[in-house]
């Protein structure tokens, strides 16, 4: 991976310090993060905020403090979704989150923004976005080849998938914050034999998949495609997106249309949006395409977007069973990968999405996709670790899993980290299954 960051700012120091306590050497919220998000507190009012630390500064409370510009922003955070926020654009949401870090780093102000802290905890936390579209993609590579590889062992790619992202519509009302239970889903499956009936009922095979979420900030209008030089600054941020999978429900319904009723009844995202801005260290070079594999076509080509567009990311995901919990144990690390993983960018991804005149707006959902490493200890689902549910898991207790089973918990967590910058989290993105 060659080592071409993209161009920081001041909010990148890593000597910069805040007045909030519980912020400096912060895992995930130092003040070089400083990610958006839409939080409740316990009396009922819903607005959006920034993570600091083990806090959250409320945006609209702190109008006042962040000077006229970044007032009137933090003014459209007095809402139940950062919609009309990151609607304004990549520049008008950089001069907020600018404001925000000079508030938070000036030791001289504490005393005027202190009160509009509100304990992290204490808190509930929603889905930052009004969803109205989403797209999941496919540019996992690794996770094609496997999962192609369980059903077409000869030919596991087909042949667009190096020329063309490839992608599904999903479903935006089943998008759950972090935390939300999820219900085993009920359905048809695949006949044990062919020419038989098919079998009907809850899910025996459930699965996490692990992705990325590539949240839309600026739109575009109807018919008019955005180029992939400019792609980027569509995008708002990203947060961790786990969408999970019936993979008995699938096997017999996928043909010819695609993932229905397998995939549409939950999708997990993390609360916080993390910005491109405070991503900027941890932006490198996308990794070559091995030697045969065609170049993109001219529309999905730009060599700043090659030079810079992928993200330096650290992804993991853990299990923690019932019988876990009861005993005390940690949760079980399955896997850890990088999302450099992606055969497309992000940007590529939105320059795809548009080409055809779609109009993206504020607050659509993109799905990198699943992301597996292309190593055993990173694949990013149990389809893959269980090889198609034949081998199963063995867990430190001794339980074994091939598919998720009720009351297992599953924890998505990712980070960038670097030398000579502040680690940047994501926070997490858990659920437990309901049955």
């Amino acid at each position: 991976m060659t080592d071409t960051a993209a161009p920081t700012d001041f909010t990148n120091d890593p000597s910069a310090t805040s007045w909030v306590e519980s912020a400096d050497g912060h895992p995930d919220f130092p003040v070089q993060n400083l990610p958006f998000g839409i939080f409740e507190t316990s009396d009922g009012r819903v607005r959006g905020g920034v993570a600091i630390g083990e806090s959250i500064l409320c945006l609209p409370a702190s109008v006042d403090l962040l000077g006229d510009e970044a007032a009137d922003l933090a003014r459209l955070a007095d809402a139940r979704d950062l919609n009309a926020l990151f609607s304004k654009g990549a520049r008008a949401v950089s001069a907020l989150r600018q404001a925000v870090f000079r508030l938070l780093t000036d030791g001289g102000r504490k005393g005027e923004a202190q009160g509009h802290l509100h304990q992290a905890d204490a808190c509930e936390l929603h889905v930052p976005f009004t969803v109205g579209d989403y797209t999941d993609f496919y540019s996992g590579i690794h996770h094609a080849v496997n999962i192609g590889s369980l059903f077409r062992p000869d030919n596991p790619l087909l042949p667009n998938y190096k020329h063309v992202p490839i992608g599904y519509h999903g479903r935006s009302s089943s998008i759950r914050v972090s935390g939300t239970e999820v219900k085993r889903p009920t359905g048809q499956k695949k006949p044990a034999e062919d020419g038989g009936d098919p079998g009907f009922g809850p899910s025996e095979r459930l699965d996490y998949e692990l992705e990325m979420a590539i949240w839309i900030g600026e739109g575009n209008a109807l018919g008019e495609p955005i180029p992939i030089a400019e792609a980027g600054r569509h995008i708002a941020g990203i947060s961790i997106l786990n969408d999970w999978s019936a993979r008995d429900i699938q096997a017999w319904e996928y043909q010819p249309l695609g993932p229905f009723l397998a995939k549409n009844f939950n999708s997990t995202v993390s609360p916080w949006v993390v910005t491109m801005d405070a991503l900027a260290p941890f932006r490198v070079a996308q990794p070559e395409r091995p030697e045969g594999d065609p170049l993109p076509l001219p529309y999905l080509l730009d060599r700043s977007d090659q030079e810079t567009g992928a993200l330096d990311v650290t992804m993991e995901v853990y299990l923690s069973t019932k019988a876990m919990r009861d005993a005390g144990d940690e949760p079980h690390r399955l896997s850890r990968g990088p999302m450099t993983a992606m055969y497309w960018t992000a940007a590529q991804l939105v320059a795809h999405h548009s080409v055809n005149g779609c109009n993206l707006r504020a607050g659509d959902l993109l799905g990198t996709g699943t992301l597996t490493s292309g190593e055993d200890h990173g694949k990013g689902s149990l389809m893959e670790l269980s090889n198609g549910g034949k081998t199963p898991i063995t867990l430190p207790n001794g339980e074994t899993r091939t598919f998720l089973e009720d009351g297992d918990e599953i924890i998505m967590t990712a980070f960038a980290e670097r030398d000579g910058f502040a680690r940047i989290g994501l926070g997490e993105c858990r659920a437990t299954i309901a049955g």
